[in-house]
């Protein structure tokens, strides 16, 4: 299960909803070994696609010395889909390097008539995905 605080949660959304039409990408990390979501990154999408996201390799090497240095770790690696359920697709399951990531996805898109997007948190190990709940807490 991802828990998560409602800020997190708001400013992933925010995001998502702030670069549709293209695709949003970021991380929040935390510290290491915790698996506690706490300090959020949004990342430029290096394509500016609608239909893909791409870490800037600079802006990515930057980040993970950035978190080696504070002893943290990617805890969600969140994007967006803007046409397209909140599911990962073949090409982020390749990208999937992460295993002790909660991957967060978030449709811009409104594919199931519940609302203007979803948030959904997958874990992706060897190309399986499994579903996990999410939890909003107002605090830690």
């Amino acid at each position: 299960m991802l828990t998560i605080t409602r800020a997190l949660f708001d400013q992933i959304v925010a995001h998502a909803r702030a670069d549709h039409p293209d695709e949003a990408c970021g991380v929040v990390a935390g510290p290491e070994g915790s698996g506690r979501p706490e300090r959020f990154i949004p990342m430029l999408n290096a394509a500016r696609s609608p239909t893909f996201y791409e870490f800037d390799s600079a802006d990515l090497l930057k980040l993970y010395r950035e978190l080696d240095d504070n002893d943290e770790e990617p805890v969600i690696i969140y994007h967006s889909h803007t046409a397209t359920e909140a599911y990962p697709s073949r090409t982020d399951i390749s990208y999937a390097n992460e295993p002790g990531a909660h991957y967060v996805l978030v449709s811009t898109a409104d594919t199931d008539d519940a609302g203007p997007f979803q948030f959904r948190s997958f874990r992706i190990v060897d190309g399986e995905i499994t579903e996990e709940d999410v939890k909003v807490v107002e605090a830690y």
